[in-house]
């Protein structure tokens, strides 16, 4: 018998009653400052996972043994930003008031935002882990208060000195960097310092920001803001898995993936692979084993 051909992220096609995390993607690139695409990243994230193979060697785990649900892109309306981020807000609260972990796909970094207003009303004590090679830091763009160059600005008037820890950060105007000095924690470049941030966020709920440009776009030219000088995909997944796992993730993200600007593919290959890692570090069925 025919069956509706329903495509998922791999193995990822629970029920939502049973999930425990679930994905949803958010194709939104109405602020981009640069080259915009984005909007294409979370179907092209979809689409090519069945590239990869659902078990992972790093780990040794399959997302076949993960309860995760993928449950596809949001409509979201273009033109209206604050709409647009209401929408993401909307289908955070609802997977978190349901007890599950939600997981976005971009879209353009300023997605983050939507989300995690829903995640910082629940878990008021929140803390942001923030992979990126953009400080995001700014007041405006342009006028625009309302923009991926300034998300983590917008978090910030929401929880506060102390509780943004970013790493891999390369790129910013001097007023991000001086402003950040007194009211976020940085460490520029790489991940130096991550082991120690999640012993002092134990027990801390987390929310995890992945702008996959934080990787050199030697390995990663898909995007609309490439940055030289940053990270190599082995150490992204490295350190993406750590923060999935030892952190109390309430909440996570991978953004700014702008498909058409690799035509090999090889861009999407690695924010699927990323991901990959990612839901198996996070799964809470996952979390008893510790080895990658």
């Amino acid at each position: 018998m025919l069956k509706n051909n329903i495509e998922t992220f791999l193995e990822c096609d629970r029920d939502y009653k049973e999930a425990e995390v679930v994905l949803f993607g958010a194709p939104f690139d109405s602020t981009t400052s640069f080259r915009p695409g984005t909007r294409f990243g979370s179907s092209a994230i979809r689409h090519e996972s069945f590239g990869l193979e659902s078990y992972s060697p790093y780990q040794d785990r399959d997302l076949r043994d993960c309860k995760i649900m993928d449950s596809g892109d949001l409509e979201l309306v273009f033109g209206n930003t604050e709409e647009a981020l209401r929408q993401i807000q909307d289908r955070t609260q609802e997977i978190l008031e349901d007890g599950k972990i939600p997981f976005m796909t971009g879209g353009e970094h300023l997605v983050t935002l939507g989300a995690f207003r829903a995640v910082a009303e629940k878990y008021p004590q929140v803390h942001i882990i923030h992979f990126d090679a953009h400080a995001d830091l700014r007041e405006d763009y342009l006028g625009a208060k309302l923009s991926h160059a300034c998300v983590l600005r917008r978090c910030w008037e929401i929880v506060g000195d102390g509780r943004i820890h970013q790493f891999g950060i390369r790129s910013g105007d001097r007023e991000e960097f001086i402003w950040g000095k007194d009211h976020v924690i940085t460490q520029k470049f790489n991940f130096d310092g991550l082991l120690e941030t999640l012993e002092t966020l134990k027990g801390v709920p987390v929310y995890f920001t992945l702008d996959l440009d934080v990787m050199d776009p030697s390995v990663f030219p898909g995007t609309g803001t490439p940055e030289p000088g940053g990270v190599s995909f082995d150490q992204l997944r490295r350190a993406a898995a750590l923060v999935c796992e030892k952190a109390e993730i309430v909440g996570c993200d991978v953004n700014e993936l702008s498909p058409h600007y690799d035509q090999s593919g090889a861009s999407t290959a690695a924010a699927c692979k990323i991901i990959r890692e990612m839901l198996l570090a996070v799964s809470p069925c996952m979390k008893e084993q510790q080895d990658f």
